[in-house]
């Protein structure tokens, strides 16, 4: 799998961005070759800056990333009913640390986007990055490629940072089922064909894998983290 310095994940709510953005930077994590050196294992940073959404956080999976030697960098109001737009300082350094693989988990619309927005001027000069759209089916607000296109417009108008590549990632949490994610590379790819972005991953259950393999590319499986069972999905999805 390709990887870029910055791999930023957005999305609508309830995409499952934050999850798979933890998933990721455990990927990294175990793959991604050190930045500047060639001893040890690569320095991994997850980013939350989903100042929108309070209530399910990268913070819930903290110790899980302490334990694998990633850090951490989130709001001071994560875990909380405040909805403050505060941003931490620790991510300018992240942005500016060539050193560092950022993974950043983006807030959930064109407000949530707006944050990112004060760091697009230095990840563009830098040009080492993955912008990528985060799209479920089994979403309410996301059930067609039409409506996914017009949230892509509404995050990219509002950061200033285009998209360039699409993650698959239709699913209902632990009810999912191989078919059900077959199913859905229709629509993924004509979401692909509107964007002009390509599919750069499929996301599915680890244990889903094996029936899978050879019938779509660019696989990726994830486990889901806490709390991300508790998305309830959409009746007659």
């Amino acid at each position: 799998m390709n990887y870029k310095r910055l791999t930023l994940f957005a999305g609508h709510y309830g995409s499952g961005k934050t999850n798979i953005a933890l998933n990721y930077a455990l990927w990294l994590k175990n793959n991604a070759v050190p930045l500047q050196t060639e001893k040890g294992s690569a320095k991994v940073t997850v980013a939350d800056l989903d100042i929108v959404n309070p209530y399910f956080r990268t913070q819930d999976s903290q110790k899980m990333l302490e334990e694998a030697g990633i850090d951490l960098i989130v709001s001071q109001y994560a875990g909380t009913n405040l909805d403050a737009p505060a941003m931490p300082k620790e991510t300018y350094g992240l942005i500016a640390d060539r050193e560092t693989y950022g993974v950043l988990d983006i807030g959930g619309d064109d407000r949530g986007a707006l944050a990112l927005g004060r760091y697009t001027d230095e990840i563009l000069e830098e040009n080492n990055y993955e912008m990528l759209l985060v799209y479920n089916q089994a979403r309410p607000l996301t059930r067609t490629p039409e409506a996914a296109l017009e949230v892509a417009l509404e995050i990219e108008g509002a950061c200033r940072l285009p998209f360039t590549g699409i993650v698959n990632n239709t699913n209902l949490g632990p009810e999912t089922s191989a078919e059900e994610v077959l199913a859905s590379m229709e629509s993924a790819e004509q979401l692909s064909s509107l964007t002009h972005l390509p599919i750069k991953m499929t996301c599915l259950r680890r244990d889903l894998i094996l029936e899978l393999q050879g019938k779509i590319d660019n696989l990726f499986p994830i486990d889901l983290q806490k709390l991300y069972y508790q998305i309830q999905p959409t009746p007659g999805i």
